[in-house]
């Protein structure tokens, strides 16, 4: 009781004289303490400056890249490219938010002013009398039915998303024009997600495909190999997709959101496959492509023709071979990689040397040349050249191949893990 009473007085005397910030500068209250979790299936790359370009002889003499020196900050990058079983869950959520809205009633919840949104905690009854009657229009028509399977009609599979043009706000012309409503500056679109499977097929001519075309994507055997047949846009949307999935769990929890997801740029790309070896001309250093015991160390074309020589034959599974020494598998070789940043031949003499940088929203009206983006890594079909860290290519952004995927990467808040 001694105790009690004494507590209560030190608390009376303590209320009594002020609370609150007593008039110093202390910054606002109720903050939470914030740390930064690793996101599931990405590794950590720390800030650095390494020498951005060829490290070897420019053997096609393409003049493409010449190397300088150039700072990157930290991010979070994927340790292995997207799979189809990771881009698979991207097209069901598509599949069944279309779901949710054709049955309607309690899938989705009125927010008033807002209109609706779904009710992702009520599950889809498929085999619903009623249900099955209301979305027997995502499946395809009878007369396109082969051996009358009732199968998704993946034409339908649209995704509505939206992104922010962060370029064209700073634009100091966009002021002078009166474009002060942030709405102008919102920038929507409505994409398929389905990928090309039939890339296997139009990418290559006289070669019989059609076995892996059939299969790939949509069977299990085949969900731990990269996604491929998905164009520039649409691994631009998946990205938003899983920022948007990420951000929705945080804020039913309470939490602060944290960075979007998206793809890397070009540099970012670069400086981690070279892993911290900074002048060497492959993720696992170099100068070769086998290692001491003549074993090829990437899935590429080697020699002339011998594709299984290095263990692959079209793309093989995202953990295949050694990561390098920042934890990222298959930066070199399996499928080459999408990043956010478009072509020029010439964007390594005008990007800046801190977090280098150029992108270009292209037109549907634009010639193909504004709709080259960048990819890098080479591919299981392209020679040991493509697979050299300082290599660039491209591809239009309005195409699919069946080399192509992507990895995302995230933003780091902050300088370094050791602030926190």
């Amino acid at each position: 009781m001694k105790r009690l009473i004494i507590y209560s007085a030190i608390l009376l005397i303590l209320s009594s004289c002020g609370g609150g910030n007593r008039g110093q500068l202390v910054g606002a209250g109720n903050r939470e303490r914030w740390y930064q979790a690793d996101p599931y299936g990405m590794v950590f790359i720390p800030s650095g400056s390494y020498n951005m370009g060829p490290s070897d002889q420019d053997v096609p003499y393409a003049q493409v890249a010449q190397s300088r020196s150039v700072s990157v900050h930290a991010f979070y990058m994927d340790n292995t490219e997207i799979t189809n079983n990771e881009y698979r869950q991207f097209v069901e959520w598509v599949r069944d938010s279309l779901a949710h809205r054709l049955i309607g009633g309690e899938h989705l919840v009125d927010e008033g002013e807002y209109g609706e949104r779904i009710n992702w905690r009520k599950k889809i009854d498929w085999e619903d009398e009623e249900n099955v009657e209301t979305l027997n229009e995502l499946y395809l028509p009878e007369a396109e039915r082969f051996y009358r399977r009732k199968e998704i009609d993946s034409r339908k599979l649209n995704f509505e998303y939206y992104w922010i043009d962060l370029h064209e706000a700073a634009q100091r012309s966009s002021r002078e024009q009166g474009k002060t409503d942030r709405s102008v500056f919102i920038k929507r679109d409505v994409i398929n997600v389905y990928p090309d499977t039939l890339a296997w097929i139009h990418d290559f001519t006289y070669s019989f495909n059609d076995p892996i075309t059939n299969m790939y994507f949509w069977h299990p055997s085949y969900d731990e190999y990269p996604v491929v047949g998905v164009n520039w846009k649409q691994a631009r949307a998946f990205c938003i997709w899983r920022t948007q999935l990420l951000n929705s769990y945080l804020n039913d929890n309470g939490e602060s959101f944290v960075q979007d997801f998206r793809l890397p740029t070009e540099s970012e790309w670069e400086y981690a496959a070279r892993g911290g070896l900074d002048l060497s001309p492959y993720p696992w250093g170099g100068p070769y492509i086998r290692n001491s015991r003549g074993c090829f160390l990437g899935n590429f074309k080697p020699m002339r023709g011998n594709y299984l020589d290095d263990g692959g034959f079209y793309a093989v599974k995202v953990t295949s071979y050694w990561p390098n020494d920042y934890g990222l598998y298959c930066m070199s070789g399996n499928v080459s990689e999408w990043t956010s940043n478009a072509y020029d031949e010439s964007a390594f003499n005008f990007q800046h040397d801190l977090n280098p940088d150029y992108t270009y929203e292209s037109k549907e009206s634009d010639p193909p040349a504004l709709k080259r983006k960048v990819i890098r890594g080479g591919s299981w079909k392209d020679v040991g050249y493509f697979l050299q860290t300082g290599t660039r290519s491209y591809e239009y952004q309005d195409t699919s191949k069946c080399y192509v995927g992507f990895r995302c990467v995230m933003d780091f808040m902050g300088r370094d893990k050791s602030d926190f």
